[in-house]
């Protein structure tokens, strides 16, 4: 089943304070089903039904799957990725934050950032929490605490990662974090592969299997850190083959069994 967050294209046209000001409604959950969304009733992280309205998937603007309370991220997760940049494969998990701030939505443009000279992408399986999720022992299974998995561009300024040795302002910009189109709660992500191509060309490749570190172990690992909380989002690492993006590019992040996440990139205006 896939679930999105949705606005419809047509709206109020009825003026608040403006003459021909629109009302843009507030964003909706719904079910996709071959081209239409089933709008939701109720809370997808507790009880929720679909109801009889209906739009074509033509006739809306799909949003971030979810709004995550924060996003943590896996580093050097496939031992190739880690090898292109010199780096030995981790003996735990290294995880690191990005801020919500930086979440955008499908078509949505990356803006790069003029104190960056390269932003790369970085196309990963991501993992959306779906209950709270705290301490999780050894073996524990962790699936009842998966709402389900998304695409996630973890969209990063390599000069300044290397330069600050920490990777907060690398990681940071708003629009770094392209998420969605919607949340598969059904994948089997042992079966997924993960690419991203830039302007129609692959440029990575991988199987989710290829990970270092498991989903399930993944998982448990973060959840002895920090308590997850439903939204929060995992991202569990790139494969190799990360390059650079340039204005004009349109970047594409696809999870087999999940969909394609689109974006273009623009410069920031002056």
């Amino acid at each position: 089943m896939k679930l999105c967050r949705f606005q419809p294209l047509r709206f109020s046209v009825e003026a608040v304070g403006h003459p021909g000001q629109g009302i843009r409604p507030e964003p909706r959950w719904g079910v996709i089903a071959g081209e239409t969304v089933r709008e939701i009733a109720g809370d997808v992280f507790a009880e929720w039904r679909a109801t009889d309205r209906a739009l074509p998937l033509d006739e809306v603007k799909l949003l971030p799957p979810v709004t995550p309370g924060k996003i943590v991220c896996l580093g050097r997760n496939y031992s190739e990725h880690a090898a292109e940049l010199g780096n030995s494969v981790p003996k735990e998990p290294l995880i690191f934050l990005k801020p919500p701030s930086a979440v955008i939505g499908p078509e949505e443009p990356i803006v790069l950032t003029p104190f960056s000279q390269r932003v790369d992408y970085e196309a990963e399986l991501a993992v959306v929490i779906g209950r709270l999720c705290a301490q999780l022992p050894p073996g524990d299974d962790p699936r009842p605490y998966i709402l389900g998995f998304t695409c996630l561009n973890d969209v990063t300024a390599r000069d300044l990662q290397k330069a600050d040795g920490q990777w907060t302002r690398a990681k940071g910009f708003d629009t770094f974090c392209p998420l969605g189109p919607v949340i598969e709660t059904e994948l089997d992500w042992k079966a997924s592969s993960v690419e991203a191509y830039v302007n129609g060309q692959r440029r990575q490749s991988a199987r989710a299997t290829e990970m270092i570190f498991p989903v399930d172990d993944i998982i448990r690992w973060v959840s002895r850190m920090m308590t997850l909380f439903p939204g929060d989002v995992i991202a569990t690492g790139t494969p190799a083959g990360i390059g650079p993006l340039r204005a004009g590019d349109v970047v594409e992040v696809v999870v087999s069994g999940v969909g394609t996440l689109r974006n273009p990139v623009i410069a920031q205006a002056s």
